[in-house]
């Protein structure tokens, strides 16, 4: 099984920004534990990281026929990207939405999830334990 997991803007900054809501952990830190939690379910993982909305959109395009699910976490896009939403459910694959801190908890503008609208499954607010968990669901999702 080969899985995207995608993060968005700013989830590089991790162990520098807002610590207060994301901890000391850096992003790192979060690509060597997914890797970790991929290699023990035996899922082929590929993590891309951008700043940039298009090029989201255009690594969700090339997963068509590479990847069997996108495990993503749009970070400030889930609240303003149709693009994104639109590139998900164009390729149709299976898709998990992750957020490292429970955004329905958070200010009122990020109460709406548009990428989310296109996902299957939602691990919010679990911090790394989300990327985990939407591991071991796309791990389920073998047919």
């Amino acid at each position: 099984m080969r899985v995207l997991v995608m993060n968005g803007p700013n989830l590089n900054m991790l162990g520098i920004r807002e610590k207060h809501l994301y901890g000391n952990q850096t992003y790192e830190d979060l690509t060597a534990y997914i890797r970790e939690r991929a290699t023990a379910l035996g899922i082929d993982v590929e993590i891309f990281q951008s700043n940039h909305e298009g090029a989201l959109v255009d690594r969700i395009q090339q997963a068509y026929g590479q990847a069997d699910g996108i495990i993503i976490n749009p970070a400030a896009y889930t609240h303003t990207s149709v693009a994104i939403l639109d590139a998900l459910k164009a390729v149709s694959l299976p898709a998990a939405e992750v957020h490292l801190t429970d955004i329905s908890q958070r200010e009122p503008f990020r109460q709406v999830s548009y990428a989310g609208m296109a996902c299957q499954a939602h691990f919010i607010g679990m911090g790394f334990e989300g990327y985990g968990k939407a591991l071991e669901w796309m791990a389920g999702q073998k047919t």
